[in-house]
C-alpha cells in the first residue's frame, strides 16, 4: 500500500552551478550546429574548472561551424550566465575544442536510406511523467525548487538585487497529506555572494524569494530555513567545483518523483532518443493528465539503436487512472508516432532551441514563440479523448 502522508524533497541548481555551466555550453554547441544545418549530428561533452573549458565529443555538420565560431559562442554563454571572476571569466578562460567527426558506424545505423527509416541513435529506456500537483502538471517539490532559483537569477540579471553570484542551489521539502502537498517543512538555499556581505545580509536577500514563490499557507512559523548553512559561499562556479555535462539528470526532470532512464539531455541533437524520446514521453504523459484520464501518469518507452520504432510502451497511472492502462498504452502506440523521425517532426526538435533548456528544468516550462518547449503543449488532449471514446 502506498503512503498517503509523508515528506518528499527535491533540489534544483542555478544556471551558474558548474554542471549547469557545462550543460549550457554543450547545448549552445547543439544550437550552433542546428542553426547552420538542421540535419547536424552533435554529441558534445563539456568540462569546466578554474579558468578552463574543454569540449569533447562527436559532430557531423557544415564546415561553416568553425572552432573559432564555437569558442565565440562558448564565451558568450559564460558571459550571459554572469561569470567575470578571477578564477572563471568569460574573456580569460582557456577554451580547448576536441570535437571530431561522428563514427560512420553510428551514422549508418541512425540515418535513413533506401527503404530504411531513421533509427534511434542509441538503445535505452526513457520516462515521462505528469501529475496534478501544480498548474504546470509537475511535482511540486522540483517545481518550486526551480522557481526560487529562477526568480533569484532574474533579479540578479536585472540588477534589482546586488551582491548575489551566479552559483546557487535550492532544496524544498514538502509535507504530503492524503497524497497532496500541503506545507513546506524546510527550504534550503545556498547562494554565492560578494565577500563583503554578512550571512544576515544574505539571509535577508534570499528569504523574500522563498516566501513569494511558495503558495499561500505553505510557509508558517514551523518552516525551517537553511540559507547558506556552511556560513560562507564566495568562491563558486567552476572555480570552486569542477563541472561536467549531464550530471544533473534528476534536477533536469522530476526531482526524483518519477523514474529516470539514466540518459542525460544536454549536448545531444534530437536523433539521440535519450533526449527526444524523454521529451516525447513527457508530452504524452502531460496530455494524458490534462485530458483528465489520470491524476498521475508515467510513460516508459524503449528503443534499440538503428531501429525506428519503440520496442515497448508502458503506462502507469498509480491507481488514479480513469481508463484501463493497457487500453491507454494501445491507443498511444496506435495513434502517436514515437519513432525518432516522428518525434522530431511533430515536436519540431531540429530547431536551435536547446540552450534555454539547460537550467531550471526541461519540463514544466511554457512553450515559447520561437519554438521552444513544444513538448509542453496540450495538443494531444482531444486526440486521446477521441481515440478512447
Amino acid at each position: 500500500m502506498s503512503q498517503t502522508s509523508y515528506l518528499f524533497t527535491s533540489e534544483s541548481v542555478s544556471e551558474g552551478h558548474p554542471d549547469k555551466v557545462c550543460d549550457r555550453i554543450s547545448d549552445t554547441i547543439v544550437d550552433l550546429f542546428l542553426a547552420a544545418d538542421p540535419a547536424s549530428r552533435v554529441a558534445c561533452e563539456t568540462l569546466a574548472t578554474t579558468n578552463k573549458i574543454i569540449l569533447a565529443g562527436e559532430v557531423r555538420g557544415p564546415s561553416s561551424v568553425t572552432h573559432e565560431l564555437m569558442e565565440e559562442k562558448v564565451r558568450q554563454a559564460v558571459k550571459d550566465i554572469g561569470y567575470e571572476q578571477d578564477g572563471f571569466h568569460w574573456q580569460t578562460a582557456g577554451v580547448d575544442i576536441l570535437l571530431h567527426e561522428q563514427s560512420t558506424d553510428i551514422a549508418m545505423g541512425v540515418d535513413a536510406s533506401g527503404n530504411k527509416d531513421e533509427g534511434a541513435g542509441d538503445q535505452g529506456i526513457m520516462f515521462g511523467y505528469a501529475c496534478t500537483e501544480t498548474d504546470a502538471l509537475m511535482p511540486a517539490p522540483i517545481h518550486y525548487s526551480h522557481e526560487i532559483l529562477r526568480r533569484m537569477a532574474e533579479a540578479r540579471h536585472a540588477g534589482t538585487v546586488k551582491g548575489l553570484g551566479p552559483d546557487s542551489k535550492s532544496q524544498v521539502t514538502l509535507r504530503y497529506e492524503n497524497g497532496k502537498p500541503v506545507k513546506a517543512t524546510s527550504v534550503v538555499v545556498s547562494t554565492q555572494h560578494d565577500a563583503d556581505l554578512s550571512q544576515d545580509q544574505v539571509h535577508a536577500l534570499v528569504l523574500p524569494f522563498i516566501r513569494e514563490t511558495l503558495p499561500a499557507g505553505w510557509v508558517d512559523d514551523d518552516t525551517v530555513y537553511y540559507i547558506n548553512p556552511t556560513g560562507r559561499f564566495v568562491i563558486g562556479g567552476p572555480d570552486g567545483d569542477c563541472g561536467l555535462t549531464g550530471r544533473k539528470i534528476i534536477v533536469d526532470t522530476y526531482g526524483g518523483a518519477a523514474p529516470h532512464g539514466g540518459g542525460a539531455f544536454s549536448g545531444k541533437d534530437p536523433t539521440k532518443v535519450d533526449r527526444s524520446a524523454a521529451y516525447a514521453a513527457r508530452w504524452v504523459a502531460k496530455n494524458v493528465v490534462a485530458a483528465g484520464l489520470a491524476d498521475k501518469c508515467t510513460i516508459q518507452v524503449s528503443y534499440a539503436i538503428g531501429v525506428s520504432h519503440p520496442l515497448s510502451i508502458f503506462v502507469e497511472t498509480y491507481g488514479t487512472g480513469r481508463v484501463d492502462e493497457a487500453k491507454l498504452s494501445k491507443v498511444i502506440s496506435e495513434n502517436i508516432d514515437l519513432s525518432p523521425r516522428g518525434i522530431r517532426t511533430r515536436l519540431a526538435l531540429s530547431n536551435p532551441i536547446y540552450a534555454r533548456t539547460a537550467a531550471y528544468g526541461h519540463f514544466g516550462r511554457q512553450p515559447d514563440d520561437t519554438g521552444g518547449f513544444t513538448w509542453e503543449k496540450l495538443d494531444l488532449v482531444d486526440d486521446l479523448k477521441s481515440a478512447l471514446a
